[in-house]
Order: structure tokens, then sequence, then C-alpha cells
């Protein structure tokens, strides 16, 4: 025990001593924070912060290893070797260096960031299982990868706080100490005492009003160690819900950034895009200051890992794994989502049915108008389609002759009016009733169809000997 506070402290005093040096590098080397509308400081702040974090936690380990009590500990390092995965963190945090320094495009990052993942593969940090069932011979790298990647990124995105990720980290790492400890798993002890001590030393400088921020090599490298950690920690639980632990543990940035790439999806943006719709800028919108918010997600931090060391117990395990559900659920019904709003109301609400409908009615649609032989049959599929989508009335107007329906009995002041060229072929009116209650089914593709479809076999059936048909024709 000696030996981990020795870490935990040799830490913290490195990165305290350390940091402001750190601070003034990045300052002098222009490697600073600049402001935007995104961001919450309004003057350039250095964001190498990284440097001293990965320093401190480093040298704590040698000085130690090179001590006598390193000799104390009777240590089984399987399946954690710190220096095989030493290559892995250096290539993490050299990526989020260059990208503090150049700024990477998000390709490179990743690159970067599955280059570390496959070396710590190499470093025997697999997931070899989930809930007790292996994941086979090979899909334990790809899975691990996907995993650590993850990590790396999810604290990336975090970090756009005073103190945010820092605050978070120190929770999650926290977390692992204490389960290694009840678990007796000293290796993993041994290796997040440490990070836990440098967390803790940065955190007076990154706290609001920050000095300096961790940078992406320090949110990439700390994410990155503590996915790693959550591997070794779960290869001491062979249940699905020891296996949870590592992920409720780190559920603040995970969840994060599984909104943000859910809300880039529904928006057809693309994934790595930068928005103001992170969880921090959420409460930000809604008044909260960044100190409030740095208090309530360590608050939201503390809690999750008290669930998270519940998961080994019997008793608790599934108490634990159904509050946290409750907690995540609650937390995105605040955070209030447009995205997620409009998305529940799509499905439950009928709208997707309509537009799957609108769809099928568009097809048939299309395949009668190809099979029709005369200017009256497109009439018919023209009403026809015009019921389904709930238009009071069409008409239509070719040369010489006109086309007039009534489908709903609708004022003229309750409707609005579509009106479509038909390409030389003639004009098309639509009137659509106001429905507020159930507002009619996207009629775009309706309208592409009558331009595309419609139109050219008008224009083709107007080209043949004239029918003995009436010059003007009433249909209901």
């Amino acid at each position: 025990m000696l030996s981990l506070v020795i870490l935990a402290v040799t830490a913290l005093l490195l990165t305290l001593a350390v940091t402001p040096a750190c601070r003034a590098l990045c300052n002098r080397l222009g490697w600073v924070d600049k402001p935007n509308p995104r961001k919450v400081h309004r003057d350039p702040i250095p964001r190498g912060g990284g440097i001293a974090i990965l320093f401190a936690y480093a040298a704590a380990l040698a000085l130690v290893r090179l001590s006598p009590l390193w000799h104390s500990y009777s240590i089984t390092w399987s399946p954690l070797s710190v220096r095989a995965l030493l290559p892995a963190v250096l290539v993490a945090f050299a990526t989020g260096l260059l990208d503090d320094i150049f700024g990477l495009k998000p390709w490179m990052k990743l690159l970067g960031q599955v280059v570390a993942a496959a070396l710590a593969c190499n470093a025997h940090v697999l997931i070899h299982g989930i809930g007790g069932y292996s994941t086979g011979t090979w899909w334990h790298i790809p899975l691990t990868i996907l995993w650590l990647v993850g990590c790396a990124n999810a604290f990336n995105l975090i970090d756009g706080l005073d103190g945010l990720a820092a605050g978070v980290g120190l929770f999650a790492t926290a977390t692992a100490f204490l389960s290694a400890l009840l678990n007796g798993n000293i290796a993993l002890a041994f290796v997040t005492a440490p990070l836990l001590g440098a967390l803790l030393g940065f955190l007076p400088y990154n706290f609001n009003p920050a000095s300096i921020f961790m940078g992406d090599c320090g949110s990439l490298t700390v994410g990155f160690l503590l996915g790693c950690f959550g591997v070794i920690w779960s290869h001491k639980s062979a249940t699905l819900l020891g296996m949870t632990a590592p992920l409720i543990a780190m559920a603040i940035p995970l969840l994060d950034t599984a909104l943000a790439i859910s809300r880039r999806f529904l928006r057809g943006q693309a994934i790595f895009a930068a928005d103001r719709g992170h969880i921090h800028h959420r409460l930000l919108a809604r008044g909260f200051t960044p100190r409030r918010i740095a208090y309530l997600l360590y608050a939201s931090a503390g809690v999750l890992a008290g669930l998270s060391l519940l998961m080994s117990s019997a008793h608790y395990g599934g108490g634990a794994v159904v509050a946290f559900c409750a907690i995540i659920w609650l937390a995105v019904r605040y955070l209030g989502y447009e995205e997620f709003n409009m998305a529940r109301r799509m499905i439950f609400g009928g709208f997707l049915r309509r537009l799957l409908n609108a769809n099928l009615s568009v097809t048939q649609f299309e395949q009668a108008i190809q099979a029709a032989r005369t200017v009256d049959e497109c009439w018919k599929a023209l009403l026809e389609t015009s019921r389904t989508f709930g238009m009071s009335a069409a008409t239509l107007r070719l040369h010489g002759r006109e086309f007039t329906a009534t489908l709903a009995e609708t004022a003229p002041a309750e409707c609005w009016s579509l009106g479509i060229p038909l390409d030389g072929a003639g004009h098309l009116d639509l009137a659509v009733p106001f429905r507020p209650g159930q507002p009619p089914p996207t009629i775009g593709p309706l309208a592409i169809a009558l331009r595309t479809v419609l139109a050219p076999k008008l224009l083709q059936l107007q080209a043949q000997p004239e029918s003995e048909a009436p010059a003007v024709a009433f249909s209901d």
C-alpha cells in the first residue's frame, strides 16, 4: 500500500511542479487554443497540459520501479506490461500533440488512434469476451480497437470546458483504482495510482478559470489509458454485470460521444464535425455557469462511480444497472435534444407510417401512369393518388382540355395551393387542407413524379391523334 501512496503523491507533486513550466513553454511556442464562437474562453489558452500529465505519470512509475519499494510487492503483470504498453501510449500522445500543433485531419487522428489501439492489443490488452461469452479467435482484436478508440475520442470530445475532462477522468481513474484494491488486482492499482495523482495535480491549473488546457495530447492519452484500464478491470469478472462496470465508470464521456454521433447522423452531418450540442453546451444554454456545470458533472461522475463499484456485488448489481439506465434516460430528457424529440415523434407519432404509405402511393402512381393509354386514365390515376395524399381539389389544364375534381368538402380559405407546371404539357393545381393535428405526408416525391413521369406521358398522349373525348370533363 505504501508504494501506491508514493506513486500517487509523486505524480501529484511532479504535475504541480511541471505544469507551470509546460504552460510557459506552450505560450512561447504558440501552442494555444484560440477562442471561437463554440468556445467559452475569450483569450488564447495554452493547450499542452497533456505533456505535464504524461511526464508525471511516467516519471512516478519509473521512480518507484527503480526504488527498493518495488520489490515489496509480488506483482503478476499479466495481462498488462507497462513496458509493452508504452509504445501504444506514446502513439496516442503523439497523435494528440501533432493535432494540437498542426491541426490534423479527422482521418489522420483516427489512424493514429487505431495504430495505438493495435499496439495495445500487441501488449495483451484484449477483450476476450463479453458477459462470459468468448469473442472468438480474432474478433477480440477489432472489438478492443473499437473500445480503445471510442474511449480516447470520448474524452477528447468532452474536453470543451474548464476542468471537465480532467475532473471526469479523475473520478473514472479513482473508480478503477478502488475496484483494483477491492478485487486484489495489484497490477491495475499500480498503473492507475500515478494517473490519479497526475490528474489531481493538474486540476488546479485546469479548473475554471483555466490557465492551461489538457489539449488533445492529454485528452486522447487519458481516454486511451482509461480504456486500457477498463479492459484490465473487466478481466477480473466473467459476468455481464462485472463487464459493464468500466463502461458505467466512464459513462459521461461515452454518453456525450454517443449523443454527438447520433445527433449528427440524424442531421446528416459529418460525424467529426464540430458543433455546440455537447452536454456542457446544452447546460450552458440552460443558464448554468462553467463552474456549476463542472460541479454538476463531477457529482454525476461520483454517482456513476458508485454504481460501477456496485457491479461486483451479486445483491446490488441488477439494481445498479436499473438505476444507471434511469439516470441516463432522465439526463437525456433534461438536456432536451431536438433531434431525438423529433425522431421520437416521427417513430411513435405515425409520421413514418404515413411517409411509407405516401412513397408506396407514388410508386403505384408511377406504374399506373406508365401503363395508361389515354389522358383520362392518367387523370383517374392522379385522382386516386390525390385522395391518398389528402388533397381537397385538383385541376389539370392541358392544351384544349381541362379536368376538375372536388375530392373533399373543404373551404378554399382552409387550403393551401400547390401549382406544378408540367413541362409544356399543361399545368396542375392541387388544393391541400390545413390539418395541424395530422399534417399530410411529404409531397415532395409526388411533385417529382408529376414532373418526371406524368408530364412526359401527357406530352406523348397529346402527340397522338385527338380522341372524341369532350373538351371539358368533370370527375368526382
